[in-house]
């Protein structure tokens, strides 16, 4: 039996059902320990509310969703866009989030050069990092699935995300969330899992549907797909990850539309069968 403790939902995953407060709210009601938070919900209720709330619940923040982006040519839309991830970052220290999500941001359709977009990011991330040093917050990096690099993020695989952890030589500051919908695919997974070891700092968990009609909002729950989750949870754990499991389903054609408290049960179930 897995510990329900390490169960953390991510809000994504009731989207449409759920503000903030009844998030909160009804996880705490379901006995779910832990929430990844979503930026854009939590600006809806605001952050000190949002903390206050948490915090009288008992429940953990696996994560703050997301931040970053930060790839555009032009010079004032990138700092405004590294400015919003220092905002971010202060969000994730005042919800106490384990770990701030960043997604690294896609190709600029002004310059084509994938090579020089993945330099942008990388050096707008260094740029942030003290910030994140001094907020006392992890950024995790998460690499995404190859089919939305040209609009999310130039950051594929496991094996970019370790190399750019070396780049930046910040691991009290720089982490890595693996997500079983975006690396499940990669030939490389188990090695490069292993050699990330103790710079995984989300384990994020959905499936991928064989029919699936939407790259970025059909995933599907635990169970319904073609990844086998439960090896991909063993090979974070062999590497030294002791943390959330965080159940993350975009799903706007079945999960979305369901009662949410039914969502909350299905998903406690899968947990304990599916991964």
């Amino acid at each position: 039996m897995l510990e329900p403790r390490l169960l953390s939902i991510n809000q994504v995953t009731l989207m449409q059902q759920w503000s903030l407060k009844q998030a909160i709210e009804g996880l705490a009601r379901h006995d779910v320990a832990a929430i990844s938070v979503w930026r854009e919900k939590l600006h809806e209720l605001g952050v000190a509310e949002a903390a206050r709330m948490i915090e009288g619940h008992g429940l953990a923040v696996s994560g703050l969703c997301f931040a970053g982006l930060i790839t555009s040519l032009d010079r004032d839309e990138a700092a405004k866009a590294r400015d919003d991830v220092r905002r971010a970052i202060d969000e994730a220290a005042r919800l106490k989030a384990r770990c701030l999500v960043f997604v690294a941001g896609g190709v600029d359709p002004r310059n084509k050069d994938i090579k020089a977009t993945r330099g942008r990011a990388l050096d707008g991330l260094a740029s942030i990092v003290p910030h994140a040093r001094q907020a006392g917050v992890k950024i995790a990096l998460e690499p995404l699935h190859p089919m939305i690099c040209a609009t999310r993020s130039v950051l594929s695989t496991m094996k970019l995300a370790n190399e750019w952890c070396d780049t930046l030589a910040a691991e009290d500051t720089v982490g890595i969330a693996v997500d079983t919908y975006a690396v499940w695919w990669d030939p490389e997974l188990e090695p490069q899992i292993a050699r990330a070891g103790k710079r995984i700092c989300a384990f994020h968990i959905s499936d991928w549907l064989p029919d699936t009609q939407d790259l970025r909002l059909d995933r599907g729950m635990m169970g319904d797909g073609v990844i086998d989750i439960p090896a991909i949870r063993r090979m974070v754990e062999a590497a030294g990850y002791t943390g959330h499991r965080e159940v993350e389903i975009f799903s706007a054609r079945n999960w979305w539309k369901r009662d949410s408290d039914e969502v909350v049960r299905t998903v406690k179930e899968r947990y304990q069968t599916a991964v």
